[in-house]
């Protein structure tokens, strides 16, 4: 019996899972009235068929059991609970303490879900290849203050597909964008008292559902754009969250899973919720209704929207069952599956549980983002780290991969420093977040030239400006995929704030107006080169030399010696240059 709205011959069905509620009522919404109807037990599920084909219906459940969270009990029939298989909402999710109090009735302000039909996508191959740019971008963010985009679209997903984005994007020849989550989120609940509001939507609720602020269109406004950037040659893969939901902890909202089947949370053996995400709570993939809602969600987004593929939040989470197990079943079910097997996996490999740091475990067709890159080109263009460091990662990661080369390179993401912030700022500044600057990574490798911040010194900027170009150039001769963040192109900075998950405001709104368009100019034609021979750096060629600055041969000792300051390289089908001292960087 498949879970969610289902419209056939006709009719239409609901189904949810809840094994331990003693009765459950489909909730049917039409303006302000509330229509209730009793549904059915079918084993651990509930369900009920209705006349019509309810399209546009706006619905949702309320469980009615025992109260006790002790035991992961928490029914409550004042509460809404929004379908975990909602396809589209009608609004967004807003926190309001009323959700995690017991008897308050939460109906008014409970997002409801919305039955329609969805066409699928014909069938295609993912257009990402190994070893092309990934463009990691913030749906909101992103064109937000972009000048070309009519106002009603900025801050959309539709926006990504405007004539003027395309032309950016090409102009780096993007593989595939790499969209944040666009999945419905909550704000956590510390944030609305400082008037603050989450930004990057890593806190899920509905794990199908699109943000109704991101994506107004529902799913065909995603299916027409990854259709539109597709034409042009660009895939789409989503940065999507399994690991935990937006139900928090034991203080957290009841609104859709922990009201129906709180099995769905890792417990410890006193029966206290694990938290290996550092998000209240941590989505137990042991259970088989959480693999195969995470599957659900997986198909959906390939099945009714053609995208290349899927970039996992905090990754190990889903091969817990509580320790981390390389052959977990996800990974067997997914490349089991019709619809998953050949599509772009990139695993996030660390969370904050238990050995939790797990870069190279993944499975060999997945694909991993690698911080040991971006700490350890930060560390030898700072002055930290030696030649040998810095090839090993330009080389592909062997000593992490082996020679199938697997790593995601990147000198900054969406957390931590922008580059731009990485040569101006020694600490960082997250006042604005409200924890007086406790958040936020405290080791980033990082070094203001001089000055902290924002500065008018001409040879503060020309160092920051050389070390951006080398730093750069050092990406992009890089074996294996590589992923730029928006805005690192040209500048973007967040004045130091290394944690902007909150500043939904210009801190994190891409300034298109002031971008550094000479460094822009810069990573253009460095794009332009590494597209004219993108396959190559899907693994390292051992049939070139490493030489030293001087041309003669690297030695033993050269890659040992601190003081050595670069190398070149002499390969088949291309060769590069580093030098720490000018400090300059790229394709010789």
């Amino acid at each position: 019996m498949k879970p969610g709205a289902e419209i056939t011959d006709g009719r239409t069905r609901f189904t949810v899972r809840s094994p331990h509620a003693e009765a459950l009522t489909l909730c049917l919404f039409d303006g302000d009235s509330e229509q209730r109807v009793a549904m059915r037990r079918a084993g651990e599920n509930w369900t009920v068929e209705l006349p019509g084909t309810l399209c546009g219906t706006r619905y949702g459940y309320r469980a009615s059991g025992e109260w006790n969270p002790a035991a992961g009990l928490w029914f409550d029939p004042a509460k809404l609970l929004v379908d975990p298989y909602a396809i589209e909402l009608d609004c967004p999710f807003t926190y309001d303490a009323s959700l995690s109090a017991y008897g308050a009735d939460t109906a008014a302000i409970v997002p409801k879900a919305v039955v329609g039909r969805h066409k699928p996508v014909a069938p295609a191959p993912p257009l990402f290849r190994h070893g092309g740019l990934i463009y990691e971008l913030n749906v909101r963010g992103f064109t937000k203050l972009h000048p070309d985009v009519p106002e009603a679209a900025r801050g959309t997903v539709a926006a990504l597909a405007h004539p003027a984005v395309i032309a950016h994007l090409k102009r780096l020849h993007v593989g595939a964008v790499e969209l944040m989550p666009i999945v419905a989120w909550i704000d956590e609940r510390h944030l609305p008292p400082l008037g603050l509001s989450n930004a990057w939507g890593y806190n899920p609720v509905a794990m199908m559902a699109l943000d109704p602020r991101l994506c107004p269109g529902g799913v065909a406004e995603l299916r027409e754009t990854v259709a539109t950037l597709r034409a042009e040659g660009i895939g789409v893969i989503l940065d999507i969250v399994l690991n935990h939901s937006g139900e928090s902890d034991v203080l957290g909202p009841v609104i859709s899973l922990r009201g129906l089947d709180d099995a769905a949370y890792a417990k410890a053996p006193d029966g206290s919720l694990i938290n290996d995400t550092g998000c209240g709570n941590t989505l137990d993939f042991g259970n088989p209704a959480v693999r195969q809602l995470a599957l659900d969600s997986l198909r959906h987004f390939v099945h009714h929207c053609g995208v290349d593929g899927f970039r996992f939040d905090l990754a190990p989470i889903l091969a817990r069952s509580p320790g981390f197990a390389a052959d977990a079943p996800i990974f067997a079910e997914i490349a089991a599956d019709p619809l998953l097997a050949d599509r772009v996996m990139i695993a996030e490999p660390w969370d904050i549980g238990p050995g939790g740091y797990q870069l190279g475990n993944f499975p060999r067709n997945w694909l991993e983002w690698n911080d040991r890159y971006r700490d350890d080109v930060r560390r030898f263009w700072k002055g930290d780290a030696g030649v040998n460091v810095l090839a090993t990662r330009i080389a592909g990661s062997a000593d992490l991969f082996g020679k199938a080369c697997r790593s995601v390179n990147f000198l900054a993401a969406h957390d931590g420093f922008t580059l731009a912030d990485t040569l101006s700022y020694q600490q960082r500044h997250n006042w604005a977040n409200g924890e007086d600057n406790r958040d936020g990574h405290g080791e980033n490798f990082s070094w203001n030239n001089g000055t902290e911040g924002n500065t008018d010194d001409p040879a503060v900027l020309s160092r920051r400006a050389a070390f951006a170009r080398a730093m750069l150039g050092t990406l992009f001769v890089s074996t294996g995929t590589i992923m730029l963040t928006a805005g690192d192109e040209f500048g973007r900075s967040q004045h130091g704030n290394n944690n902007a998950y909150a500043q939904d405001n210009a801190i994190t709104w891409i300034d298109w107006a002031n971008c550094d368009s000479a460094l822009g100019q810069h990573v253009f034609e460095l794009a332009a080169w590494r597209a004219a021979r993108t396959d190559v750096f899907a693994s390292f060629s051992e049939l070139g030399e490493w030489r030293r600055l001087d041309g003669a041969s690297i030695h033993p000792g050269d890659w040992e010696w601190s003081g050595t300051p670069g190398f070149s390289w002499e390969g088949p089908h291309y060769s590069f240059r580093i030098d720490r001292t000018l400090p300059d960087a790229g394709p010789a």
